[in-house]
C-alpha cells in the first residue's frame, strides 16, 4: 500500500536525502550532494535554498564544549516570579556558562543546563551567582555525567517528508 502524501510540508524524499547529507556534514559540496543522489548540480542547490528561506533548519558551527575546557554540565530546574520574568530571563541570557534556557509548561518554570570548567565554577554558580537574581526558586538540579543525543543530531521520521 501507498503511503498517503504528506500534504501539511511541501517535503519530499530528495529533501530528506539532501538533508541528511547535510546532517552528517554540513560542509558537504552541492556537487557532490548532487552525485549521490544522481540529479542536476543546481537542483540541489535550489533545493538548499528553499529548505533555508522556509525556516527548516540553519547551518551554524556547534562547539565542543569538552574542548574549551568545560567538562561539567548540569541540568537547572527553577520557578521564578512571573512579574520580574522578562528580568530574569535578561539575566540568565547574559551568563555564558547557560547553554539551554527555555520555557517550561507553566510561565513561572525555566529549565536551564549549564557547562563548567571545575566544580569551585559550579559551586559559584548554585550558591553565588542563582541566589543573586531576585525572583528565582531553583526546585531541582542534577548533574550530567554524559550526553547521550543532543538537538543538533535529531531528525525528524522520513514519512514527515513524503
Amino acid at each position: 500500500m501507498r503511503k498517503k502524501k504528506n500534504r501539511l510540508l511541501p517535503f519530499d524524499e530528495m529533501d530528506y536525502s539532501i538533508i541528511e547529507l547535510l546532517k552528517k556534514d554540513s560542509r558537504i559540496p552541492a556537487i557532490t550532494i548532487a552525485k549521490k543522489l544522481e540529479v542536476n548540480q543546481r537542483t540541489v542547490r535550489k533545493r538548499i535554498e528553499r529548505l533555508v528561506e522556509m525556516g527548516i533548519g540553519r547551518f551554524t558551527l556547534v562547539l565542543e564544549p569538552q574542548i574549551f575546557g568545560y567538562g561539567i554540565s548540569i541540568d537547572i530546574f527553577m520557578e521564578i516570579d512571573e512579574e520580574k520574568s522578562d528580568s530574569i530571563v535578561g539575566k540568565l541570557l547574559a551568563i555564558t556558562e547557560i547553554s539551554y534556557l527555555a520555557y517550561g509548561q507553566e510561565t513561572h518554570e525555566l529549565s536551564v543546563q549549564a557547562r563548567f570548567k571545575n566544580n569551585e565554577e559550579l559551586y559559584d554558580f548554585l550558591r553565588v551567582t542563582i541566589p543573586t537574581i531576585d525572583g528565582i526558586n531553583v526546585t531541582k538540579y542534577t548533574l550530567v555525567p554524559r550526553i547521550l543525543f543532543n538537538i543538533d543530531q535529531w531528525m525528524p521520521q522520513k514519512d514527515n517528508f513524503i
